[in-house]
């Protein structure tokens, strides 16, 4: 079953009005597009990349007299497609129920499945990166976007079975690194490492990144912007995006050195001093709620300021990933 996470606090934070327009920036079940149609007079335009929310998109139109409507484009690109300004965008940076609970998308190590994690239908699959990709970048991709401390030992596993058998399922990574790793305690071993090439397959940080410049550029003076995270690596981004952007210390990435300096330009205002977590009744029903941060910020008429990816560690890029192919 899916579940919003944390929505009264984001209905709360996103100070819904009548006639007000909003997105939906990670459109995935549409569960905060009907809590925000269901609750005023609003139009909702809906962003996603993955094709598979077509029906529940035409359902929400259907239902609330065409107030909605779906865009298939990532977020990081709504300032490219033509939007009006908006009221508010709100973006919950996790994996969409739907993708995680279908074994053919390939994301979870819980159901055996071919190894893609792509959230659209195009480009590299996880069971390309694991295939074609070097020690020293599997090692990095596991370190970095992972947290994982025994990276070295599960890319040196991965390169080892490959030699000897194709990767192409779930279960083949979740058994190679279990074997190698052991399993201790609740977590299975391949956890981190699932993790870590759902976040590069996807390019996860860089959109997230671009997400927060791009609705920089569409949100009207007064505008709010919501993000809902749900690890360390996605909150230190946005964190630190917000910092910037309210004229604090500008803090980037544990991997790039920290900048001093302050800046007194403001886009944004802090709608909240403290990130807000969801309450204990919402985490007893829904666990995966357990570790959600929401932070949002209201926006000034400023101008948005360049875009800078020194926030984002250095890793292989996608792009990169042809120079492997045959």
């Amino acid at each position: 079953m899916h579940y919003p996470v944390m929505l009264p606090e984001v209905i709360a934070a996103m100070d819904l009005k009548d006639s007000g327009l909003y997105v939906d920036a990670t459109f995935g079940n549409g569960g905060y597009s009907e809590a925000f149609l269901s609750a005023k007079m609003c139009n909702v335009i809906g962003l996603d990349r993955d094709p598979n929310v077509y029906n529940r998109a035409e359902e929400l139109s259907v239902k609330y007299n065409n107030r909605f409507s779906l865009i298939e484009t990532k977020f990081s690109e709504m300032d490219r497609i033509d939007l009006p300004m908006v009221d508010a965008v709100v973006m919950d940076i996790g994996v969409s129920s739907m993708q995680i609970d279908r074994a053919d998308r390939g994301f979870s190590f819980m159901r055996s499945g071919p190894l893609d994690m792509r959230m659209s239908t195009s480009g590299a699959s996880a069971a390309d990166a694991v295939n074609l990709l070097p020690y020293d970048d599997l090692v990095k991709i596991f370190k970095v976007y992972g947290e994982e401390k025994h990276s070295r030992r599960a890319a040196g596993a991965i390169i080892s079975s490959r030699q000897a058998k194709y990767i192409g399922t779930t279960a083949d990574l979740a058994t190679i690194i279990e074997k190698t790793l052991g399993r201790n305690g609740k977590i299975h071993p391949a956890t981190r490492i699932f993790q870590a090439l759902r976040i590069f397959i996807n390019d996860e940080l860089g959109e997230l990144y671009k997400g927060l410049c791009a609705a920089e550029r569409v949100l009207k003076p007064g505008g709010r912007l919501l993000v809902v995270t749900f690890h360390s690596l996605e909150d230190r981004i946005v964190k630190s995006f917000l910092r910037r952007r309210t004229g604090g210390m500008v803090s980037v990435s544990r991997y790039v050195p920290e900048q001093k300096k302050v800046t007194n330009v403001q886009t944004f205002i802090d709608g909240k001093r403290s990130v807000i977590k969801p309450q204990k009744d919402e985490i007893k029903e829904n666990p995966r709620s357990r570790s959600a941060k929401l932070r949002y910020a209201i926006r000034t008429d400023k101008t948005p300021f360049k875009a800078d990816d020194r926030l984002l560690p250095d890793v292989i890029g996608l792009d990169e990933m042809e120079n492997y192919y045959e």
